[in-house]
């Protein structure tokens, strides 16, 4: 199965090939994180009352710094280079989210940046107040740009689970949910996480940042 774009999703991914085993090895590293999260901070990462509407899910978190990140970093630029041409900086936070979807669990329409992530001018028509706050936050200040997603779970180990992306004309598209696939697109792109009805999705995200849009 051969690498796929979709540009009007404005979406790129990628069949890695890479091996059960090796992905076996990330799975059994993440894990171990997972459950000692999960003992030390569960209301944290169980997204529940007063969010359950939205989201349900349950994640940990690994530095990008990780040789997971490095593997990670080549699609990104190679993404980039191939469909994007965006100006990137590096993995939100240096960290990426571990992140589990179990039965009846989901993650309805978001994106990961939108209209409130856009940079707002403090100084206003011809007054100078704010002036050097807005040098900083337009030199300084950093915004998602790109959203990814490495699927983890074999395919047949869950049933729903699919990650649904929306495009400005109400078109949407299913990614793909073979084992290994690197999927990247647009972080201002409405997507969510359908409802699994049986077993465990497995995944790595992430968001990658870049200067504001100029």
């Amino acid at each position: 199965m051969s690498d796929r774009t979709n540009t009007a999703f404005q979406s790129i991914w990628f069949f890695t090939g890479l091996p059960d085993e090796v992905i076996k090895i990330m799975e059994k590293e993440l894990l171990k994180d997972f459950e000692k999260d999960i003992k030390s901070s569960p209301v944290n990462l169980y997204v529940g009352d007063g969010f359950n509407e939205v989201r349900k899910a349950k994640h940990s978190w690994v530095r990008s710094s990780h040789w997971m990140g490095g593997f990670l970093w080549h699609y990104i630029e190679r993404a980039n280079r191939e469909n994007f041409l965006y100006n990137l900086s590096n993995i939100d936070g240096e960290s990426l989210q571990y992140t589990r979807y179990e039965t009846g669990q989901f993650y309805g329409w978001h994106n990961d940046a939108g209209l409130a992530t856009q940079y707002k001018p403090v100084s206003n028509g011809n007054r100078s107040d704010g002036l050097h706050q807005d040098f900083v936050n337009e030199n300084i200040e950093l915004v998602r740009k790109l959203s990814f997603s490495v699927q983890l779970s074999d395919p047949d180990d869950y049933e729903g689970g699919n990650v649904q992306l929306l495009d400005e004309a109400g078109n949407s598209y299913i990614a793909p949910r073979k084992r290994g696939c690197v999927v990247l697109f647009d972080s201002r792109t409405s997507h969510r996480v359908l409802k699994v009805t049986k077993g465990t999705r497995r995944s790595i995200v992430g968001w990658v940042v870049g200067p504001r849009w100029k």
